[in-house]
């Protein structure tokens, strides 16, 4: 098969650093290649190169004589006075496109429909006061009309920043359907677990590539680094604690492994599983007593007059000690809202939030304020990285007598060496970051609220801090519209499905976004395209019957959530009496079981 791009002897430096270093690579027809690396690294610098939209210092890049280049790149290079559907569109009729599958698909996936609903004008919106994260589906939307050719060479760079989760699944979805080439550098596993064949690492001015997408990538690279050393490091420890939790059952992934499974069980035969959470639970229990955070019949509206919305209606619903709960929804649906709220930022318009007396909480926001924590003044841009964190506190306890510094934990997030003696005000968007969360981190709170914070962050970062929520012991609520950080770092999903409701989903995200499907299927149609085929008899009643018993087992998995709450209580209230608690803690283990089964049994029924 022709390569339809050659890099050969490629050397890149800006200054004194040198990203790429007599790198030679191809990409070939079909092939789909995800990128990782450290941010700074060189992974968009060799994007452009693939693109010639930068020329190397040494070396060269081929295209061969008939490949077509598309790109969307972090900024894009949009007409602010043109239309959406004069830069997607040219001067075409509707009739001309609208008979166009691709097209179709793209512009439904993107925008929510043909006539792009969520703009203020459609199709005919301009450009130019759009927000980031629209022109963003906007680029996307004119590099992936292009017509499908095995000629065809795709690169993106992050394309799943600034999409919700049904975006990204779409997005997923359309590039495997795809016979062009593809080459994006993302910092989303579940992305590349499912849209790559190919992995490339940048490091230290050179280029690893490895078969298969991220599953297949982290057990080359453990083996790779157990037979450099046997002695194994903390950051190869990481890969193979990954590793094994991949292997074990990682949502949506056990049924396809992308890796050699007689491999990964060699190196994970002896790793324990990621986090013991009754262990966690108990000394979270002791830190926050019986509540963190509980909503009763809480009322929430944004709006005022004919513009008013209701984002929640008379919700009930509760954080207990030690929990770990994802939080997804549809844009506007009140995600930021319901933090806010929990934080008393802003008020309920009925019912109330009760929040806990001993609750200590950290919340990191999607916006880039400063660097420091909310309600702390601006952080001086002239103060050094090291000293940034220490006045927050020089030191954390991890609990059962470890201890780890400031240094430490700044070179565990990517801040080694000088780095650490970089002024904040040097810093890039990602390193910043970093350092928001690393100073909330250190001023040890028993609740974190994260509000998307894998933003900015490249992957060694996400793993080093699934590490450290691992060994963490107090209540997370994460909203991400990452799903393998979903995933990883929490237990439980609930949903805000637009409609005013919090839901708990035993599926995780996929239930999300089957039930965003099921939503979508059941909106009102035209006559011309509704069904005409007619339901059996037999199968409605089988579908009522199955509705009953979903509505059932909800209903018993509510009451089990709140045994288990009561349970936790128990434990906080016997936390000297050791006996107790151990018998506790075997009512919990049964109630986790029959949790486990029903949601099992829930899953069934959905299917």
């Amino acid at each position: 098969m022709a390569n339809l791009v050659n890099i050969e002897s490629v050397s890149k430096a800006y200054g004194t650093r040198t990203l790429l270093d007599g790198v030679s690579l191809g990409l070939a027809e079909g092939d789909r290649v995800g990128m990782v690396g450290r941010n700074g690294g060189g992974k968009s610098t060799l994007l452009k190169l693939l693109a010639k939209q930068e020329q190397p210092d040494s070396g060269r890049v081929v295209h061969s004589g008939n490949t077509h280049v598309v790109v969307v790149g972090q900024h894009d290079e949009l007409d602010p006075n043109a239309t959406i559907r004069a830069q997607l569109l040219g001067g075409r009729e509707a009739h001309e496109w609208a008979g166009q599958s691709q097209i179709r698909d793209v512009i439904s996936g993107l925008f929510g429909g043909l006539d792009a609903p969520g703009f203020p004008q459609g199709l005919d919106t301009l450009v130019g006061p759009l927000s980031g994260g629209e022109r963003r589906r906007v680029a996307l939307a004119k590099a992936l009309i292009e017509p499908d050719a095995s000629d065809l060479l795709i690169l993106l760079d992050e394309p799943t920043n600034h999409l919700d989760v049904e975006g990204i699944a779409w997005l997923a979805r359309h590039l495997r359907q795809r016979r062009s080439a593809l080459f994006v550098v993302t910092h989303d596993r579940w992305f590349l677990d499912e849209v790559c064949d190919h992995t490339w690492e940048v490091a230290g001015g050179q280029v690893h590539a490895y078969e298969g997408g991220y599953s297949a990538f982290i057990l080359a690279r453990a083996e790779r680094a157990r037979i450099a050393d046997a002695d194994w490091d903390r950051k190869q420890n990481l890969l193979r604690k990954e590793l094994a939790w991949l292997r074990r059952g990682a949502p949506a992934r056990t049924s396809k492994p992308k890796f050699r499974i007689e491999a990964a069980n060699e190196l994970i035969d002896s790793e324990p599983p990621v986090r013991d959470s009754a262990e966690l639970t108990r000394f979270a229990s002791a830190r926050l007593g019986r509540t963190v955070y509980e909503l009763e019949d809480v009322t929430y509206r944004v709006g005022e007059g004919d513009t008013q919305r209701t984002l929640l209606q008379q919700v009930t619903w509760q954080l207990g000690p030690g929990e770990r709960v994802g939080l997804v929804g549809v844009n506007g649906a009140g995600k930021t809202s319901l933090l806010r709220l929990l934080t008393g930022t802003v008020q309920p318009a009925g019912g109330r939030v009760v929040t806990g007396v001993t609750v200590k909480p950290a919340v990191l926001s999607q916006e880039i304020t400063g660097q420091r924590a909310p309600g702390e003044h601006s952080i001086d841009p002239n103060l050094k990285v090291l000293k940034a964190v220490e006045e927050i506190k020089t030191s954390i306890d991890l609990g059962k007598g470890r201890e780890m510094t400031a240094s430490q934990l700044l070179e565990r997030f990517g801040f080694t060496g000088e780095k650490q003696w970089t002024p904040v005000g040097d810093l890039s968007g990602g390193e910043r970051r970093r350092l928001q969360l690393l100073r909330l981190l250190m001023g040890e709170p028993n609740v974190l609220l994260l509000d998307e914070p894998t933003n900015d962050l490249d992957i060694d970062t996400l793993r080093a801090l699934e590490d450290l929520l691992d060994g963490w012991p107090g209540s997370l609520l994460v909203i991400s519209h990452d799903r393998y950080f979903l995933e990883r770092a929490t237990d439980h999903i609930v949903a805000l499905l637009g409609d005013g409701t919090l839901r708990m989903l035993p599926g995780g995200v996929d239930e999300y976004l089957q039930r965003r499907a099921a939503t979508a299927a059941s909106a009102p149609v035209p006559a011309s395209a509704a069904p005409t085929a007619p339901v059996s008899s037999s199968a409605a009643k089988d579908q009522r019957a199955a509705q009953k018993d979903m509505a059932r087992i909800e209903r018993r998995l509510d009451k089990v959530s709140g045994l288990e709450k009561d349970l936790h209580d128990q434990m906080a209230a016997a936390a000297t009496d050791y006996e107790k608690v151990a018998e506790l803690d075997a009512k919990l283990r049964e109630l986790t079981e029959e949790r486990e089964r029903l949601e099992e049994e829930w899953l069934t029924l959905a299917d």
